[in-house]
């Protein structure tokens, strides 16, 4: 009788202690001095607001919100890549995204502030896409010669891209056809009225300005062959970061009605400077990669985001506090 009481207060006493683990635990993890999230006011430069790095940005201060409520963040607008590279390398802004081919360009020219470019993460790819209405008589890049083509804005990343592509193609940019400073943001409207013929633009698929005016207006793409991507491999080791890729027929299904679109990628880049505080970095470069999926719910190209592939942020080295975060997540 004894023995059975003692079986029976032991077996009593057991969910007891384990009740006491569970209260000591959350107490020790509620006292342990936690490290504080940086607070402050940042500035992110983007892009125009109807392309992706914009709509990134929106999303990406969002989630930043979540983890660092006192860091403040100021979103600007831009032409694009290579406006947004000189805005970092000169102190105008804290962090971009911008084009690989931007950022290898404002290097080899040894523009102000180059060397101090460093990245946190490669983020998803660019696709060139080349627009023309349904009933154009444009069936390739050599066939703009003559025509009203919208290049991009001065300091744009479409500006680079297009310059390059019609090179490749035979073409003078500023003389076989005629250039108009038109990219996503006035390009489509222009289109539509018939004030240019084409217009260039590189960004993540979709793209909301395309999306919008494949719901009133009937235009297709474009292609870009594989022969004008070798061309300019074979200019300099600077084109190396173009590939030829292929756009797939979701990315506009009103438009490409199934069928996909030979073109050519370029790799996005968060950078910032080498003199950018190494904790705050290492928190938005945790950021960056732990919202991939609720970013990519509303921003598509935010879901290609990965953590396998975001440490290859060539030309620029990895910041150190980027550095530290992909550190403490190695397997």
């Amino acid at each position: 009788m004894l023995q059975a009481f003692h079986r029976y207060g032991a077996h009593r006493g057991l969910p007891a202690a384990t009740a006491a683990l569970v209260v000591l635990g959350l107490l020790v993890w509620w006292l342990w001095p936690r490290e504080e999230p940086p607070t402050g006011t940042i500035t992110i430069s983007t892009g125009a607001e109807e392309g992706v790095y914009y709509e990134y940005g929106e999303r990406l201060r969002t989630a930043i919100a979540r983890d660092m409520p006192g860091l403040r963040v100021v979103l600007q607008s831009s032409a694009g890549s290579q406006q947004n590279v000189a805005r970092v390398a000169t102190g105008e802004a804290d962090f971009a995204i911008a084009a690989a081919d931007a950022v290898e360009a404002y290097q080899l020219d040894r523009r102000p502030g180059h060397g101090k470019l460093r990245g946190m993460a490669r983020l998803y790819d660019d696709y060139v896409q080349l627009v023309v209405p349904q009933t154009s008589d444009i069936e390739t890049v050599g066939d703009l010669k003559g025509k009203r083509v919208g290049v991009g804005q001065d300091n744009s990343g479409v500006r680079l891209i297009a310059d390059r592509v019609l090179q490749a193609a035979g073409l003078d940019p500023r003389h076989d056809i005629e250039p108009e400073d038109d990219g996503i943001r006035t390009g489509p409207n222009r289109l539509r009225s018939g004030s240019i013929d084409a217009f260039f633009w590189s960004g993540g698929l979709p793209t909301r300005g395309l999306e919008e005016l494949a719901e009133k207006y009937d235009f297709r793409f474009v292609e870009i062959d594989t022969t004008i991507v070798a061309t300019l491999h074979d200019q300099d080791d600077a084109f190396g970061y173009y590939r030829s890729s292929v756009m797939p027929a979701e990315a506009y299904p009103s438009i490409q009605r199934g069928q996909t679109v030979q073109t050519l990628t370029v790799a996005n880049l968060l950078l910032t400077r080498a003199d950018m505080d190494p904790r705050l970095t290492e928190w938005l470069t945790r950021r960056v990669i732990n919202s991939r999926d609720s970013i990519g719910s509303h921003v598509h190209s935010a879901q290609l985001v990965d953590l396998r592939t975001a440490i290859y942020t060539e030309p620029l080295d990895l910041h150190e506090g980027a550095r530290r975060y992909y550190r403490s997540v190695k397997p």
